[in-house]
């Protein structure tokens, strides 16, 4: 069984056809200090299990059974905002215009110089640490508002849309102290200490959920 460390090590997953190609790029990345899978297809990559690990993928375009770009597509369809350095020696405009337009980080023709590759890679990661950040942040926030009462999520819905006590007692049928001891529960129960701060945790929550915001998070 691996480490906790080792398991939260970014892995950099080579995913190419060409075995010559892979053992090149595995060298290189372990020259500077990474680690990295080497895998021949698609099939082979997702039969895996692999999908969640900390790290980015290095993906060729051209491959037996389902192709580099037909992958990138399945994974933003499901949800898998994984980081790709696309490469290829067989590539048009076309194809690497449709790739960044997707979100590839990078789209390199072989054969292409080493620094290119590394300092794609180095974007590459520094993406999936972010986003990686970020979706533990919106999980936190998640937990929170699990925590608030039916009422006390009303509340906090009408506060981050601007609306003023006395507005909000009108429109749920409360005193107004009714509503301020609310808007006291919410800002504690989220640990915010801003209604700025509030916002901005709403925000965060409606882009990671955006048909249902702040509600998709009650069943």
């Amino acid at each position: 069984m691996q480490s906790a460390d080792a398991a939260s090590e970014p892995s950099i997953v080579i995913i190419d056809d060409d075995a010559d190609i892979r053992e090149a790029l595995h060298g290189l990345l372990r020259s500077v200090g990474l680690r990295s899978e080497l895998y021949a297809s698609v099939r082979e990559f997702v039969e895996s299990d692999r999908l969640d690990g900390p790290g980015c993928i290095v993906l060729d375009i051209r491959l037996p059974g389902q192709s580099g770009l037909d992958f990138q597509d399945h994974l933003l369809e499901t949800g898998q905002d994984f980081p790709i350095v696309f490469i290829s020696g067989h590539a048009d405009v076309a194809m690497s215009v449709r790739a960044m337009k997707a979100g590839a980080v990078e789209f390199l023709t072989k054969p292409f110089r080493q620094q290119d590759f590394l300092e794609a890679i180095h974007r590459a990661l520094k993406k999936d640490a972010l986003r990686r950040a970020e979706s533990q942040l919106v999980g936190s926030i998640g937990e929170k508002y699990a925590t608030l009462s039916r009422r006390e999520s009303e509340v906090m819905s009408l506060v981050v849309a601007g609306k003023l006590n006395k507005q909000i007692a009108v429109q749920i049928g409360v005193t107004e102290a009714t509503v301020k001891l609310h808007r006291g529960q919410v800002m504690r129960k989220m640990g915010a200490s801003t209604v700025i701060e509030l916002v901005r945790m709403a925000d965060r929550i409606t882009t990671a959920y955006p048909r249902g915001g702040v509600d998709a998070l009650r069943k």
